[in-house]
């Protein structure tokens, strides 16, 4: 399928020639459910940590690695894994990717200490790469009638899967032993991958050239450089001269990363398509809503945990608190065909709005736990909407060989967003604190001014979507089918 045919298939208002059939939903279930399983994987540890803490005798930092050691090879790998797809087969780089997932998580789950535990999540790490090749994927291999709300669902599923991490989570922690949480993650990846091989067909090689591995070590170094900061630096201290060292070699790696790639015949990034205001635009967007989802998982499941004498929490077990998410969880994946519907640029914005709206309740609906439960689904709905909005405006302005390549940008964008929320958050959480026990609790106006910020970026992602340029149906009618 041509870019131009996987362009139309999301504008609004197009018809649908033929219904389903029987193959393209399973097709359809078979990439979700890899794309759900590496999801999971963003949010699956957050509510045991703890747990793992005192299981492998490890402090604070060392089981922080095992979030920290995920996000910085997925920031390498998702560019790279989106660039060899387009050279070598979408197809083939989502298998790689889904063996990642397996292999990794099953040196988590045979793992009984913090090393061979860090190194499997490192190697979970590269099946990051799997939901923006699955977008992609989908893109070319249903027909163009289908394939919009098909990139919707997979688009949504890095919202759905963080949302469902928690509670499966929390689930766990309460009835078993955090090793179930591996071996789901290995029986899914074993369940996708066969699935995938037999009933996914495969698109022809869209790229051209060879891998640009210059590139991939400079960009790779940058989101390293970038990240790592910004996973540590509440620990190192924001002032400390290795974390203002490794941002500033994270912006001198960026701009050598640009002129190299501006004199390459086959980069890992065009850049001159990159810096087109509809892809910019879109990214930067990318980024702020990135920064939202994030938060809201930070902000919800916590939130509810805290004891009730602060005034503000609740009380609740982590079950109860990853439970808080479900609803906005579900309402991502209902919404997102939605978004397939609406004009992609539309959607953002009406996307973006809603965030806004769901985290402005949260500055002040504090009362009840319905409340809070309310505000976070509502930031959800938004959220599933705006996420599955992004493939459609990268694909009206990326050519087919390099769309997988765009697509893994714009979730590097998003992953970077929320190691954003992540810093920023943690660091307003630490700095704004009551004294109960002697135990440093956040107050309920660290909380709000979080928040606030959500709201914040929500309304800015809305407003950069306002100027992203309006997709022209007169040049996709040009285009070769």
């Amino acid at each position: 399928m041509s870019q131009a045919a996987v362009a139309r298939s999301q504008e609004p208002g197009a018809k649908p020639e033929a219904s389903w059939t029987g193959k393209q939903i399973i097709v359809l279930l078979v990439i979700g459910t890899a794309a759900l399983m590496v999801s999971l994987t963003q949010s699956l540890l957050v509510p045991v940590l703890s747990e793992l803490g005192v299981d492998l005798n490890a402090g604070s930092d060392g089981i922080a690695w095992l979030l920290t050691s995920t996000l910085l090879v997925g920031a390498v790998a998702v560019p790279a894994f989106g660039r060899l797809g387009d050279l070598y087969g979408t197809k083939l780089m989502v298998l790689v990717s889904l063996g990642a997932l397996i292999i990794g998580s099953l040196v988590c789950a045979l793992s009984d200490s913090l090393t061979p535990m860090i190194v499997g999540r490192a190697i979970v790490g590269l099946s990051v790469a799997t939901v923006p090749l699955s977008i992609s994927l989908v893109g070319v291999t249903l027909p163009r009638e289908h394939s919009g709300a098909g990139i919707a669902l997979i688009s949504a599923m890095l919202g759905v899967g963080g949302a469902l991490g928690l509670p499966l989570s929390g689930l766990v922690a309460e009835y078993a032993d955090y090793h179930v949480l591996f071996w789901i993650c290995v029986a899914g990846g074993i369940l996708a991958v066969p699935g995938i091989v037999v009933l996914v067909p495969n698109p022809p090689r869209a790229g051209k050239g060879s891998m640009d591995i210059v590139g991939t070590i400079l960009l790779g170094g940058a989101m390293l450089s970038l990240l790592l900061p910004l996973a540590q630096g509440s620990k190192w201290g924001w002032s400390d001269p290795l974390t203002i060292g490794l941002l500033v070699a994270a912006a001198v790696l960026l701009v050598v990363f640009v002129l190299v790639e501006l004199k390459l015949k086959s980069p890992l990034v065009d850049v001159r398509t990159t810096a087109r205001p509809a892809l910019l635009l879109t990214n930067v967007a990318s980024l702020f809503v990135g920064f939202a989802l994030f938060a809201t998982l930070i902000g919800t499941a916590t939130y509810v945990q805290m004891p009730a004498v602060t005034g503000y929490g609740f009380g609740k077990s982590i079950l109860v608190g990853g439970l808080c998410m479900l609803p906005g969880g579900i309402i991502m994946l209902l919404l997102s065909p939605l978004s397939a519907k609406l004009a992609p640029r539309t959607a953002l914005i009406i996307g973006s709005l809603i965030i806004a709206v769901g985290f402005g309740s949260r500055i002040f609906l504090t009362g009840s736990l319905f409340e809070v439960i309310l505000g976070a689904t509502i930031a959800g709905a938004g959220t599933g909407i705006a996420y599955a909005a992004m493939p459609g405006l990268i694909s009206h302005a990326t050519p087919l060989s390099e769309l997988a390549a765009a697509n893994g940008l714009n979730a590097l964008f998003r992953s970077v967003g929320s190691s954003l929320a992540s810093a920023v958050g943690g660091a307003i959480l630490a700095a704004k604190t009551l004294d109960l026990g002697g135990h440093e609790l956040p107050t309920l106006g660290a909380y709000q001014l979080l928040f606030g910020l959500c709201a914040g970026a929500a309304i800015l992602a809305a407003l950069l979507a306002l100027v992203i340029p309006k997709h022209s149906a007169t040049a996709d009618a040009a285009l070769p089918e």
